[in-house]
């Protein structure tokens, strides 16, 4: 009898239907060789801070860099409410624990997904019950009951895992140390009032900077206009076409930068007689785009229908991935394994049956298909033999777009005719000619899956040397444009080539990357959530707070796209047993430790302000602090220096005593006058003797400290026994 612990209860379910397991219990399936359980995902999560130290349940820059000496995990706590454990999830958790213990159990079968997260999901927990039957791996691409029994027959060892887990637990203690420690000193350090922290992640920033890039080079883009010359030509037969001035060498090609010398061409071309002196001829083939990795498929939807986030195509292609009808989607790859030969023949026969273009289906072993060199851990996203029943709207615009795409790797190439006509002017002394260019579909092929219209570009039936004139010419004005904003289609794309410029884009490069297939949805969906960024239709721009923090973060590093790659790429030679985790650990250690010391040491500026919860008073700015430039806001019992956690003392209350002996209360009108001009009119003040008077109020820097005292000055009034006293102290503003 063996245990076989699946990531979800849906994954458990196909696997107990596979094996003809029909009696379900409460946290599993049992039949008379297995028992099948299964987690929630993570049921685990490491150690918060406070648990290791208490002193880390507030959090002040003093503590920081803060490193465990050994990481630790729980059981994960409440979505509710941290300060307590998931009951379901310890529930399962001891379930888990008293099937492995059953003494008619011999082994152990991890199920979940064949990544670096399924890994850590069933190994930790493992480690954490303190397993010592054997364990072994089910490693499946699809969850289809052939695949499910084919693949009990060939589990492994999960020692032929640890690079795997390495990969994983490196990942995961890395991105700990690195959010914990530098989240909480930026926020420290950055930000005002309790709230939102000001997230810092190794994938989170350069996927950022990505976006701010993109918005700073339109915002900065300076429109240039440039010229065209079009001319009008007719044939012998009457028949026309249309070319643009083109200098072959020139590197503005068929572009004039002055209007002048595009008309200067004008009238000497105008009712001129030209001859064609080439027409070239050539066909040309379109294979279709290479199958489905998640981040192509993430785009391509995101770009083709509203209202969707790469992170719903992930949780949709998921859905269909574990309801059997699509493989693995979190994979990086494009292509499928040689060994799939067989089963992607039976998988065609099956969905191509009923279609209108069925006869143009053939199935063919190619290296476009099949390559073994370019699969990275998974093939690219394929259907299974299960045809769907019942999808949901959106399960239906998925699992088409992995079907269509498959299907068209299996039909004719197409082709078109392109045709180039080149004229020149005769008697004319010019340096260039113009151009003409036509376009012919002959074979629509793997087209006919996508419904594409093409429009054809005509050209007449014209041969070389024949006399042509010039019918009609015109110069047009147009204007350089900017480049346009990331969509999560162009960005997925950068994170997938780490910015690299690849001239094919079906190349990968392996594991040199910002995060991965399975992180990068998640990553874009919470650059929204802290407000980051946001959407602008189908774009992305960086928000305010983004570009601040861009601006103002100095560990400069995490923004570097290059030096993120590296981590990434570091992690991936892990995974393929070609570095080791210490050495990757020790490098994040450093470098946390590094970047929080020099944080520390960069001048206060504030970037966000939250209101305090305590009360309603607005986080505007009144203008800046005259100790350290912070902004000044108001709270609860004063208006006071915003940077106080770092130590700056400005406060003015607003019972301050001094005011109070006059009859009156510090107010924002007044801090905003003292701030801006150092001095403040004040009417109706009362004296001791109950006369009221007028006066000029400043608030001034003692000279020995940095206690500030009131001082009233006259213009033509005279208040008797007027006083002058300190009124700040060592209170902070709340």
């Amino acid at each position: 009898m063996k245990v076989i612990i699946a990531e979800k209860p849906s994954v458990a379910k196909n696997i107990a239907d596979a094996l003809n397991i029909k009696v379900r219990k409460d946290g599993y399936f049992e039949g008379s060789d297995y028992i099948v359980t299964w987690a929630f995902g993570h049921l685990l999560q490491l150690y918060d801070a406070k648990d290791y130290d208490e002193k880390m349940s507030s959090w002040k820059m003093e503590n920081f860099p803060f490193i465990p000496q050994k990481f630790k995990y729980k059981v994960k706590t409440s979505p509710t409410d941290r300060n307590k454990t998931d009951t379901g999830a310890l529930k399962q958790v001891n379930i888990i624990k008293s099937l492995i213990e059953r003494p008619t159990v011999d082994g152990v079968i991890s199920a979940c997904d064949q990544d670096r997260e399924g890994q850590v999901i069933s190994d930790l927990l493992l480690i954490y019950l303190k397993v010592k039957k054997p364990v072994y791996r089910l490693l499946l691409n699809e969850w289809t009951p052939v695949e499910v029994l084919n693949g009990l027959k060939n589990i492994i060892p999960n020692t032929d895992m640890i690079p795997l887990r390495d990969a994983g637990i490196s990942r995961q203690w890395a991105d700990w140390v690195i959010g914990i420690n530098l989240t909480s000193v930026a926020t420290l350090k950055y930000q005002q009032g309790s709230g939102q922290p000001l997230n810092i992640g190794r994938v989170l920033l350069p996927t950022l900077k990505i976006i701010y890039d993109r918005c700073k080079e339109i915002e900065n883009f300076k429109s240039t206009d440039y010229f065209k010359l079009s001319a009008k030509f007719k044939t012998k037969l009457d028949l026309e076409y249309t070319g643009i001035y083109t200098v072959e060498d020139s590197e503005t090609k068929d572009k004039f930068n002055n209007k002048s010398d595009a008309e200067d061409v004008y009238n000497k071309i105008k009712d001129k007689d030209a001859t064609i002196i080439k027409k070239d001829v050539e066909l040309k083939k379109e294979y279709p785009p290479l199958l489905f990795n998640l981040s192509n498929l993430q785009g391509y939807v995101t770009s083709k229908y509203n209202g969707w986030s790469s992170d719903k195509v992930l949780k949709v292609a998921q859905s269909l991935y574990e309801k059997k009808y699509i493989t693995y989607p979190r994979t990086a790859s494009m292509v499928l394994e040689e060994s799939l030969v067989d089963k992607t023949k039976k998988v065609l026969d099956i969905v191509k049956s009923g279609l209108p273009y069925e006869l143009d289906i053939k199935f063919t072993k190619t290296k476009r298909v099949f390559d073994n060199s370019k699969v990275d851990s998974h093939s690219a996203i394929m259907p299974t033999y299960i045809l769907p029943k019942g999808l949901t709207p959106d399960e239906q615009i998925v699992y088409d777009a992995i079907k269509n795409r498959f299907i068209m790797q299996f039909m004719p190439v197409s082709e078109y005719e392109e045709t180039k006509i080149t004229t020149k002017i005769n008697d004319v002394d010019l340096d260039g000619v113009f151009v003409s260019k036509g376009k012919i579909q002959l074979v629509e092929g793997w087209k006919k899956v996508e419904k594409s219209n093409a429009k054809d570009t005509l050209l007449p039936n014209v041969s070389k040397n024949d006399i042509v004139s010039v019918k009609d010419c015109e110069v047009t004005t147009h204007s350089t444009t900017p480049p346009k904003l990331h969509t999560e289609k162009t960005l997925l794309r950068v994170m997938e080539t780490c910015g690299k410029k690849v001239d094919d884009e079906d190349t990968i490069l392996n594991g040199f990357s910002i995060g991965t297939p399975a992180t990068r949805a998640e990553t874009i969906s919470k650059l929204k959530s802290v407000g980051y960024i946001k959407s602008k239709g189908k774009s992305l721009v960086s928000t305010d707070l983004g570009n601040k923090l861009v601006e103002t973060f100095p560990t400069k590093e995490l923004f570097d796209l290059e030096y993120t790659g590296k981590l990434e790429k570091n992690l991936y030679d892990i995974e393929k047993s070609l570095s080791d985790k210490e050495s990757f650990l020790n490098l994040i250690y450093d470098f946390t430790k590094d970047s929080v010391n020099t944080i520390k040491n960069e001048p206060s500026v504030i970037i966000n302000i939250h209101p305090s919860k305590n009360n309603n008073k607005s986080s505007e700015s009144l203008g800046n602090c005259p100790l350290c430039n912070s902004p000044v806001i108001e709270g609860t019992k004063g208006f006071g220096c915003s940077n106080w956690r770092n130590g700056c003392k400005f406060v003015v209350w607003k019972e301050d005593n001094y005011l109070k002996a006059f009859g009156k209360k510090a107010t924002k009108t007044m801090v905003k006058k003292l701030l801006k001009d150092g001095v403040a009119e004040v009417k109706g003040l009362k004296s001791k003797n109950g006369n009221k008077f007028d006066a000029f109020l400043r608030y001034e820097k003692n000279p020995n400290n940095n206690y500030f005292s009131w001082k009233l000055e006259f213009s033509n009034t005279k208040a008797p026994n007027t006083q002058s006293t300190q009124s700040n102290d060592d209170k902070q503003i709340t």
